[in-house]
């Protein structure tokens, strides 16, 4: 990419990301959030979260190989982590470091 196309692909993120951010803002300034949007802002981030996992795992063959168990185990890192702490950064980056330490050392 030229220099050129750089900046211009830069300002059409920041432009994208600005009007994602701001436009809720301006959307429903001065008057109360529909209820549809909290009900949407209640259940996204679990159905978020639950669609990540079946993702992360749709490829782990419990018939070969390792049988799961780092996954299995991050999961449980992450689960443990949360109900622990029930804080959402500290339970992914501890479920994600238990899954690549047991992949890069114990079952490499």
């Amino acid at each position: 990419m030229t220099l050129t196309q750089q900046i211009i692909t830069i300002a059409c993120m920041a432009i994208a990301v600005m009007t994602t951010r701001f436009l809720p803002f301006a959307l429903f300034q001065g008057s109360k959030t529909p209820k549809v949007i909290q009900y949407l802002g209640t259940v996204l981030p679990a159905a978020v979260f639950g669609l990540l996992v079946v993702y992360c795992l749709k490829n782990v063959d419990i018939t070969t190989g390792y049988h799961g168990i780092p996954e299995l185990m991050g999961i449980v890192a992450t689960v443990a982590l949360h109900v622990w702490r029930r804080q959402m950064m500290l339970s992914i980056a501890g479920g994600t470091i238990t899954y690549m330490i047991l992949v890069q050392t114990v079952f490499a």
